[in-house]
């Protein structure tokens, strides 16, 4: 059985797929399973255990004449694979085109309102299962080609994968395993800026927690997001190490394994933990975290519901005051609810 998962983009929507390719290779053991991925992203899966190749996709290709000849190869190289399935959880217009140049045995996708449901995908699919129903997360909608499958859905699987190496360079470089030390992660960046939960929230719950002495923290983020963790940083001097920027994906996904608790935007890093079964408290303003929240912890979303205009789904904020579903969460609200969940931590000896 040859196998094409189609999920090319962002880090969470990946993540949510991931379980869709490990209940596949559970099935069929001896199947050979290769993923069409955004070329960003492909240090999460080119080590994985359960996939076999992975073709880089490279967006602005697309639209470079230059490049054709690149894509007319890769394409080419898929069709070689004569793969039995090829399975389209993107979506869109380009996810399905692709799989539909892919040529497998049988095409299978969504029809939601999200994937398949939007610039006509649902066009080159030969299979698809029954509308999801509305508030479904993520996760459970890509699970929904399983059964047409006739694949078991269940959890006895392993999401995130230890990554030895990455795990190594953690200890080697900033040795985090000491007796008593604790790890917070903060995730302050988020890729709208109205997703952004002010960066001074985040200084102001740096402070509280120099109260709780074996507790240190780590803010995690990409390059863009440093300037944020230096803020975070200068408000607890020597218990806060600045990482934005500074850790490969692998490596970040280690630092959030052996954290404590992750304290964070709606943003990619968030689905790791929630991958990882490590806490989190989530903060969330115009997104729907039934769609997209923590998988497994909606109850840890904190998010003003009591605004009318919560969740609006823009990347802008319209309202009359401006970032205000944001503004209303308060860091002494986020540090109480961290220091609770602190504390059962500890009760339950992790």
């Amino acid at each position: 059985m040859k196998i094409l998962i189609l999920k090319p983009s962002s880090l969470g929507d990946v993540i949510h797929a991931l379980p869709v390719l490990r209940l596949l290779k559970r099935h069929w053991p001896e199947s050979h399973i290769h993923w069409w991925l955004d070329v960003n992203l492909v240090p999460l899966l080119e080590r994985d255990p359960d996939l076999e190749g992975i073709y880089a996709f490279e967006r602005k290709h697309w639209a470079a004449p230059p490049h054709w000849l690149e894509i007319l190869s890769g394409i080419r190289a898929m069709r070689e694979q004569r793969f039995d399935l090829a399975i389209d959880l993107q979506g869109l217009a380009r996810s399905s085109m692709f799989a539909w140049l892919a040529d497998a045995n049988t095409t299978v996708g969504l029809d939601n309102e999200r994937e398949g449901g939007r610039e006509g995908a649902r066009a080159m699919y030969d299979l698809t299962p029954p509308r999801a129903p509305a508030r479904t997360h993520a996760v459970d909608r890509y699970l929904a080609v399983l059964p047409l499958l006739r694949v078991p859905v269940h959890w006895d699987f392993e999401w995130l994968p230890p990554r030895p190496a990455a795990a190594r360079k953690v200890r080697e470089t900033w040795a985090p395993e000491t007796e008593r030390t604790r790890w917070v992660v903060f995730l302050p960046g988020g890729r709208w800026d109205n997703k952004r939960w002010p960066v001074r929230n985040f200084v102001e719950l740096a402070k509280r927690f120099g109260d709780i002495p074996e507790l240190k923290l780590v803010v995690l983020g990409s390059k863009a997001e440093r300037s944020l963790g230096e803020e975070i940083a200068v408000a607890a001097p020597g218990r806060c190490l600045n990482l934005a920027g500074s850790t490969t994906l692998d490596e970040m996904i280690e630092w959030i394994r052996l954290s404590r608790l992750t304290i964070t935007n709606d943003t990619g890093p968030m689905h790791v933990a929630a991958a990882l079964s490590r806490p989190v408290l989530a903060v969330f303003g115009p997104t729907a975290p039934w769609n997209t929240g923590p998988y497994r912890q909606l109850d840890h979303v904190i998010q003003a519901t009591d605004l009318p205009c919560v969740p609006c789904l823009k990347s802008r904020c319209f309202y009359r005051e401006p970032l205000a579903c944001l503004h209303a969460i308060k860091p002494e609200f986020v540090f109480e609810k961290a220091r609770q969940e602190l504390a059962r931590d500890a009760r339950d000896g992790v």
